[in-house]
């Protein structure tokens, strides 16, 4: 189960929610939220493995495009998912059917490709109908314990960003890793027809717009 979180500012801005201090210690922010006197945006791509209840979270500090997706995954395979599943046959990932990693974006599809050839293996995609995406198992098993893990904390930096999602846990046995992305991404990015039609996809009988299959070439 794979998304994006709600962007986030990085800096000494109020963040909404309640959270112990000492008595006589309030913790100062700044009192206009000006996007320049913050160091920038946060932007959580998170990707939860439904059957171990794993979370990882590549924080971005750049632009959300598809690249940037593909990127998030690539890196949870590289630092998580390659040890249990390894020996697995395919990858299945349930997406939003928009945003970044919108059934429509032909970069997302472009940059799948360039990683179902990296792995080796090939990549399923079950994207949620429209008006759905509450069904996504990540909004609500990992994305609400990350905003209840720093309710009421000023996000004063990347490295706290970082380190408050990786403390994330739960009585269930929710564990989470987080690293930060500083790449650049191109927003204006464009993938042709031509290279379209050189992605190995399959298209499934049902609802082909939403779930297909990219195959290693």
């Amino acid at each position: 189960s794979v998304d994006a979180k709600k962007h986030e500012r990085v800096g000494e801005f109020k963040n909404a929610g309640r959270t112990w201090r000492p008595k006589g210690e309030p913790t100062e922010v700044n009192v206009y939220d000006y996007p320049d006197l913050g160091e920038g945006p946060a932007i959580p791509y998170g990707v939860y493995d439904v059957q171990r209840n794993r979370g990882f979270v590549n924080v971005g500090i750049d632009h959300e495009t598809a690249e940037f997706a593909v990127e998030s995954l690539r890196r949870w395979w590289r630092l998580v998912g390659r040890r249990p599943y390894g020996e697995a046959k395919e990858w299945l990932i349930c997406a939003d059917g928009g945003g970044s990693n919108g059934s429509r974006r032909r970069g997302w599809k472009w940059h799948l490709q360039r990683l179902a050839n990296e792995v080796g293996k090939p990549v399923t995609v079950c994207h949620y109908p429209p008006g759905t995406s509450k069904w996504n198992k990540i909004e609500h098993r990992l994305f609400s314990q990350i905003s209840l893990t720093w309710r009421g904390q000023p996000l004063v930096s990347y490295e706290a960003v970082v380190n408050l999602i990786g403390s994330t846990r739960t009585s269930t046995g929710l564990k989470v890793k987080a690293m930060l992305d500083r790449s650049q991404y191109d927003v204006g990015e464009k993938v042709s027809d031509e290279q379209m039609g050189r992605i190995n996809l399959r298209e499934h009988e049902v609802h082909p717009e939403w779930n297909y299959t990219i195959l290693p070439q």
